[in-house]
């Protein structure tokens, strides 16, 4: 059988540079985001390979956005697209490498687990099954896709209004497996944790800002070539439609809470980037940040706050992003979740290591947090 690389699918990506058959050489290069010079997110299917020792080569690696984040990285592989494993990967003069024998005929690679547009549609629908959920239409996107927006909780004047987003960078699935597991633990009804956080709080939920750049197999840009988190302040409805109509719900609702879930490439922790460069920074949202920060640490040790971006300094915080804009225009806690592509390099798994489950399990663990500093919600 001939061997064969493909990409043609949901979020796939890879260029094939060339095929050495007798050797079992793959060159591969990743593509551009859509109108963008963005790339590094990848996603495709080796074929035709069954029990042969082949090596694949990324050689346009050190073109990328993050070239830093090949460093102690591993590439993801999967049978049955359930379960993601890694693969021991180098990266040696801007080429990744990895040598893989396959014990079925076909095989995935990714840059990490695949959350795909079927899953997301399932995620949404599975939702609104429960009682007190309904979902919203809130706009379209730039290719015309639905702009869907779960509102959990039964309506009362006194509730705090708590907004969760992710999928900004849609090459970031790992954020989207975090709402997964956040809404599991939000519905049931028999976790005492999700039962007051919903007597006291309506919460709204966006699991994937970026359908069209997800689906297009792209790392941060969206269809129209946009970088949607830094599109905050002056949202475009012609080429940002995801945020503009977002943001303006967000007008609509008010907020007491922001939490912006995404990835990062290259550090290897979990971790929250704050607002405490914006303008109006408060000692207020100091202590609210604080606190929710050390009651995550205390109740997850996949969880930490020794290592994470540099702070920006007063006054100089980039307002375009979410959770700086949102801060700045409301007086309220919001928080950039990062998760990494590596793995936790304080609690590593060899086999997986930072993966689509444990992307869920700290989905859920987010809720005690949140109900912490929930009596503190200005």
């Amino acid at each position: 059988m001939k061997m064969e690389i493909s990409s043609n699918f949901d979020s796939g990506n890879i260029e094939v540079a060339g095929i050495d058959a007798k050797k079992n050489e793959f060159r591969l290069r990743i593509r551009k985001d859509t109108n963008s010079d963005f790339l590094q997110w990848f996603h495709f299917r080796l074929t035709g390979a069954e029990k042969k020792n082949c090596k694949l080569s990324i050689i346009n690696a050190g073109k990328t956005a993050y070239p830093e984040g090949w460093k102690g990285y591993n590439v993801c592989a999967s049978y049955d697209r359930e379960e993601w494993f890694r693969i021991p990967t180098t990266y040696v003069n801007g080429v990744l490498k990895f040598n893989f024998t396959p014990g079925h005929n076909a095989v995935y690679f990714a840059y990490f687990a695949p959350y795909s547009y079927e899953r997301h549609l399932d995620l949404i629908h599975h939702a609104q099954m429960a009682s007190d959920v309904k979902v919203e239409v809130i706009g379209k996107t730039f290719l015309g896709r639905n702009i869907e927006m779960l509102v959990i909780g039964k309506p009362r004047k006194d509730k705090k209004i708590i907004w969760v987003i992710a999928r900004q960078h849609p090459g970031e699935p790992m954020a989207e497996w975090f709402i997964e597991g956040f809404l599991e633990r939000l519905l049931d009804h028999h976790d005492s944790v999700s039962n007051k956080l919903l007597e006291d709080a309506i919460f709204y939920v966006v699991p994937n800002m970026n359908l069209d750049g997800s689906i297009a197999g792209n790392l941060r840009s969206s269809a129209s070539g946009a970088n949607l988190n830094r599109e905050w302040q002056k949202p475009s409805k012609k080429t940002s439609p995801e945020v503009y109509y977002v943001r303006n719900k967000i007008h609509e609702t008010g907020i007491n809470l922001m939490l912006d879930v995404h990835g990062d490439e290259e550090l290897p922790y979990n971790f929250i980037a704050a607002s405490e460069g914006i303008p109006d920074y408060t000692e207020y949202l100091a202590t609210l940040e604080k606190k929710f920060i050390n009651h995550w640490m205390d109740t997850c040790p996949d969880f930490q706050d020794t290592h994470k971006y540099p702070f920006d300094k007063f006054g100089e915080a980039n307002l375009t992003l979410c959770s700086n804009y949102i801060a700045q225009r409301y007086g309220c806690l919001a928080l950039t979740i990062e998760m990494p592509f590596k793995d936790n390099a304080d609690m590593p798994d060899k086999k997986y290591g930072w993966s689509d489950v444990r992307s869920r399990v700290l989905g859920a663990s987010v809720l005690n947090p949140v109900l912490n500093v929930l009596p503190y919600l200005g």
